[in-house]
């Protein structure tokens, strides 16, 4: 019953639960933006039919992750009250903009987007959702600015043994922040294009297995219409069609984005944290090659028990400087240095209670820090080949008949979830055993740093941060149950699920007020 490690646990368990929602949030709404300023351009009604059926996925999608990222904070305070009397002075600023400016105008133009709906003129109506999705854009960058400060901690001097800030523009322009958050950007880019992908896919193949579309002989599609199914047109397939290739356009071009951001913050954190990196590599000595594949055992921080069996020589050093012949430092060089410059033991403070003077351990799980970053950059490499042979497959027109490609299309979506849940797990994981790391760079303030054990609140116990674990667990499953559920149902119904005039247009004598309800409504799209 640790309360450290409980808490731990909880912060990452709600966090990457939020974090599901953030990328889909900022990688659908410019797509979503940008569907919308076509239909505005052009008055094409495929347009306006992609944006209300991805725009009610994206609403849907945004509302979660509100409600699961308000805990985020309340456990600054719940479990990590330490950390936030050390962070406060830094943190109140890039909150305070995230909160204050870009949530406001994030939540505002959103809420009016939705209900603007043929009350608003059209292209007033289209700058709120401009100004919605700028606001997310904005917001994320104010949490990645406070995120990187705990990273690579600048613009700061220590007073009374906590850091107070004394440059907000060194906070905002911290080289960690901007390589992150561009980084980020990138790979939300890729999670919403495959979003396209997949659901658009499901709904070719759908057409397809009703007999709506068929092929012809040499394999291009045949478009059909269905009567006995509203909104079965033949405009309905060019909703997907578009959609999908402009998906997986998108999702390469996106990856593209995240190797070369990737690349940068590569080497930002070979120089800012060499431990985390080294770990990520295995490396236990010097060395020049890139791991491929090792094995150790589960959870191991020792390089004894850690074997590198295949690897390429010089690709580290690339990867670290640009070069094939500098040798990056590895874990055996790191552990005597740290040792030196932040202690052998943690402080023998009353607040670390059980752990006060414990042996400190600088080798973060190489398991979680060597996979996590395979896994990352192997789940975003396969998220690109798909939407690469998405295009291919269906360059006639339609996709292939077979349901098991449908269910790879949908598995698919997954993909850059799982690059980006990867990604964020091995840059945390990777940090410690620090909550907030050192700066050993030139120009770095020095003594700036936290380690994990010393920013759990004092005062808490095991049993109550596993009672709120389990009752932040239960609401969030709900939550997950809800999302889900709502996202299922209006992928099956298609445009027709987000349309109501639809199902009015197909009535047979077109005389129930279905249309009239909706213009009425003001919470139509929101329904």
């Amino acid at each position: 019953m640790d309360p450290l490690e409980i808490a731990r646990w909880q912060f990452g368990i709600t966090t990457v639960y939020h974090f599901v929602m953030v990328p889909l949030t900022l990688g659908l709404g410019p797509l979503v933006a940008i569907m919308q300023t076509m239909w505005v351009r052009t008055g094409n009604e495929r347009y306006l039919r992609m944006t209300k059926f991805w725009g009610k996925l994206y609403v849907i999608n945004f509302i979660m992750g509100v409600a699961t990222g308000i805990v985020q904070e309340f456990q600054f305070g719940m479990a990590w009250s330490e950390y936030s009397r050390f962070v406060g002075d830094v943190f109140g600023a890039p909150l305070a903009m995230e909160g204050l400016l870009a949530f406001f105008f994030e939540s505002t133009f959103l809420g009016l987007w939705i209900f603007g709906w043929d009350r608003l003129p059209k292209k007033l109506h289209l700058a709120t959702l401009w100004i919605a999705v700028a606001g997310s854009i904005v917001s994320a960058f104010f949490i990645i600015v406070a995120n990187s400060w705990m990273q690579h901690p600048v613009g700061v001097e220590l007073v009374d043994g906590r850091p107070v800030m004394t440059d907000i523009w060194a906070v905002l322009t911290n080289n960690t922040a901007l390589a992150a958050y561009s980084h980020t950007l990138m790979g939300a880019i890729a999670v919403g294009a495959a979003f396209l992908v997949g659901i658009s896919w499901y709904q070719l193949w759908q057409r397809r297995r009703d007999g709506i579309d068929s092929v012809d002989a040499g394999g291009r599609v045949i478009v059909g219409e269905s009567p006995s199914i509203p909104g079965r047109d033949r405009l309905d397939h060019s909703v997907w069609i578009r959609s999908l290739r402009i998906g997986a356009v998108v999702a390469i071009l996106g990856f593209g984005g995240v190797a070369v951001t990737g690349d940068v913050q590569a080497k930002l954190m070979f120089e800012q944290q060499p431990m985390k990196m080294a770990a990520a590599e295995g490396a236990c000595e010097d060395t020049t090659a890139f791991s491929i594949f090792a094995v150790g055992d589960l959870g191991s921080r020792n390089c004894e028990d850690v074997m590198t069996i295949i690897s390429i020589p010089g690709a580290l050093s690339f990867l670290a400087h640009g070069d094939f012949d500098t040798e990056i430092q590895g874990i055996n060089t790191l552990i005597p240095i740290y040792q030196e410059l932040y202690g052998t033991n943690l402080p023998d403070d009353p607040l670390l209670g059980e752990r006060a003077g414990a042996e400190i351990q600088y080798v973060p799980i190489m398991e979680v820090t060597y996979w996590g970053f395979r896994l990352m950059i192997g789940f975003g490499a396969l998220a690109a080949a798909f939407a690469a042979l998405a295009l291919w497959l269906t360059r006639k027109g339609t996709v292939p008949r077979p349901k098991w490609m449908m269910i790879v299309a949908l598995l698919s979506i997954a993909a850059p979830f799982g690059a980006n849940i990867a990604g964020w797990v091995f840059t945390e994981m990777g940090r410690q055993p620090f909550v907030v790391a050192p700066n050993p760079t030139p120009g770095g303030v020095d003594g700036v740093f936290m380690f994990t054990a010393a920013a759990v609140s004092p005062g808490v116990n095991g049993f109550e941060i596993v009672f709120s674990l389990v009752s932040l667990g239960l609401v969030y499953l709900a939550l997950m149950v809800v999302e889900a559920t709502l996202i299922v149902k209006f992928v099956r119904a298609g445009v027709a699920g987000v349309m109501p005039e639809l199902a009015a247009a197909h009535d047979a004598d077109g005389t129930d007020g279905t249309d009239q309800g909706r213009k009425d409504d003001v919470l139509a799209f929101a329904y």
